[in-house]
């Protein structure tokens, strides 16, 4: 085992596990941050996606070893007060069925966000065509990113 420094939610924490350990489990087991979601293990269906120096990034697939001393950011961490433009319109566009991927869905629309304030509906399926909802809410997923990009637009306008 060994110690690692790692940045989350802006709060430096420093853990001792081994270096092959996923960062997903260094999330939920050591720093109780439940909100990040265990779904498959092999990075196919986007549920453990957390922020990874502000990239959506798989925490099933990476080791924590390979973030130490980046800045990481789970759904707990995207907005203090919970009020972050995406978070918002997933409340308004009723998005959530039965919730378990929510977290992995808005942490990929976020961070579609940042990097493209104002996608198009088919850049919008580009990205999020591999985070997968076994409920199938994906036209309120859709309309919900549409409504965030909306109301990010105009509150930089």
């Amino acid at each position: 085992m060994a110690e690692y420094a790692i940045q989350v939610n802006g709060t430096r924490h420093t853990v001792e596990v081994d270096g092959d350990t996923p960062l997903l489990w260094v999330l939920r087991d050591e720093l109780g941050l439940t909100g990040t979601k265990f779904g498959c293990g092999g990075g196919f269906c986007r549920a453990c996606t957390v922020h990874v120096d502000g990239r959506a990034s798989f925490s099933c697939q990476l080791r924590i070893s390979a973030v130490a001393g980046r800045s990481i950011t789970t759904i707990e961490g995207l907005a203090s007060d919970g009020r972050h433009p995406v978070q918002e319109a997933w409340i308004a566009e009723d998005v959530p069925q039965c919730g378990y991927c929510q977290p992995g869905q808005v942490m990929s629309a976020a961070a579609l966000l940042a990097e493209n304030p104002s996608p198009s509906d088919e850049q919008v399926e580009g990205w999020m065509s591999s985070n997968l909802c076994r409920c199938g809410t994906y036209n309120r997923i859709r309309a919900a990113i549409a409504r965030a990009a909306k109301s990010s637009g105009e509150n930089h306008a």
